[in-house]
């Protein structure tokens, strides 16, 4: 791991501030209380806008619309109309949106250790 790191380390000031965009633009992404929840919720296949309110829980139309555009907007969810009556909608993770998984599982497996360590710390 150290290894990687150093091989990515910046050299000078202006790579260092560069060498953060893609974390930066990553956490834009996925950051918030939703888009997570979003993605992982579609994991198992397309659901209209109403089964995923359901699933997600507390979140809003108005959120959960607005989260959707946003990971629409950057290709993760795909935005499918039927011509049935009345119109339904559906939404699925693209292709694009499946390669997120190993990084929320990498995100799951470090907060799940990081939740133990904190833990066990308040037990002390």
């Amino acid at each position: 791991m150290k290894d990687t790191i150093h091989r990515i380390a910046p050299h000078n000031k202006e790579e260092c501030k560069k060498s953060y965009l893609p974390i930066r633009d990553t956490l834009d992404i996925v950051g918030g209380k939703w888009k997570l929840q979003i993605t992982h919720a579609l994991t198992d296949g397309p659901l209209r806008f109403k089964e995923l309110q359901r699933e997600i829980g507390a979140v809003t139309a108005r959120m959960l619309s607005k989260e959707l555009k946003d990971l629409e907007m950057n290709e993760l969810v795909k935005r499918q109309v039927h011509a049935t009556a009345p119109v339904t909608v559906e939404y699925s993770l693209t292709e694009y949106g499946k390669t997120l998984k190993p990084v929320v599982l990498a995100l799951y497996t470090w907060g799940n250790r990081h939740r133990e360590r904190i833990l066990k710390g308040k037990k002390k």
